[in-house]
C-alpha cells in the first residue's frame, strides 16, 4: 500500500469553498476535462445534525500508462462513488471516495476536508490510501502503486489550479449578482 498526502490553503472562506465545491466539474474548470458526468445518486439531511450527505457517480476519461491500462483491460472510461458530508454546524465538509472501476486490481481510498482557517481561508487535506491487488507479484503491485502515485500527485497539482480558477469565478458571479439584487431594491425604495 502506497499513500499519498496533500495539503493547502485556498484564500476563501468556507462557505465560499463548500457552496464553489459543487460546482468543482464545470466549464469554469479547464483542469478537469478528464470527468465526463457528474450524477447525483442520493441526497439528504440528517434532520438531528443537520448534516447534508450525498453520494455522486463522477465518470471520467481515464488516461493510465499504456501498460496499466492494458493489465486493467483496456477500459478509458473510469466510475469513481465519492460520499460526501457537509456540516454547516462544524464547518466541514468530508469527501471519501473509492473507485468502482478496476476495483478488482486497485483499491484507491481518497478523503478530502475542507475546514475554515479563519474567516477567509480555508483548509484542504487530501489523504489517498492505494493498494494493488495483483495477486503475489510484488514487483508489479509496487509498480502499479507507484504510477498510481505519481497520477494523484499530477492531478492535485491540476486540481488545486482548476478549483482556484471555480473559486475566483463563483465569487465574481455571487458578486455581480449581489450588486444587481441592491441595485432592484435601491430602485424599488426610489419608486
Amino acid at each position: 500500500m502506497k499513500v499519498f498526502s496533500n495539503e493547502c490553503t485556498f484564500d476563501y472562506s468556507w462557505e465560499e469553498v463548500s457552496t464553489a465545491n459543487w460546482r468543482k466539474y464545470c466549464p469554469w474548470n479547464d483542469k478537469s476535462t478528464h470527468v465526463i458526468a457528474v450524477d447525483i445518486v442520493s441526497r439528504q439531511v440528517d434532520p438531528a445534525t443537520g448534516i447534508l450527505r450525498t453520494e455522486r457517480l463522477i465518470t471520467c476519461k481515464q488516461t493510465a500508462p499504456k501498460w496499466l491500462a492494458a493489465l486493467m483491460g483496456g477500459t478509458e472510461t473510469s466510475h469513481v462513488l465519492e460520499t460526501s458530508y457537509v456540516d454547516p454546524e462544524s464547518k466541514k465538509v468530508t469527501m471519501v471516495s473509492s473507485n468502482m472501476t478496476w476495483s478488482n486490481i486497485l483499491s484507491v481510498q481518497e478523503t478530502v476536508v475542507y475546514q475554515p482557517l479563519s474567516g477567509t481561508q480555508t483548509q484542504f487535506v487530501q489523504d489517498a490510501k492505494i493498494t494493488a491487488l495483483c495477486g503475489g507479484w510484488q514487483k508489479l503491485k509496487n509498480a502499479v502503486e507507484e504510477a498510481t502515485v505519481t497520477r494523484f500527485s499530477e492531478n492535485a497539482r491540476k486540481g488545486k489550479e482548476g478549483f482556484e480558477a471555480v473559486l475566483e469565478m463563483s465569487r465574481r458571479v455571487f458578486s455581480e449578482e449581489k450588486e444587481k439584487v441592491q441595485a432592484q431594491a435601491q430602485q424599488k425604495m426610489v419608486a
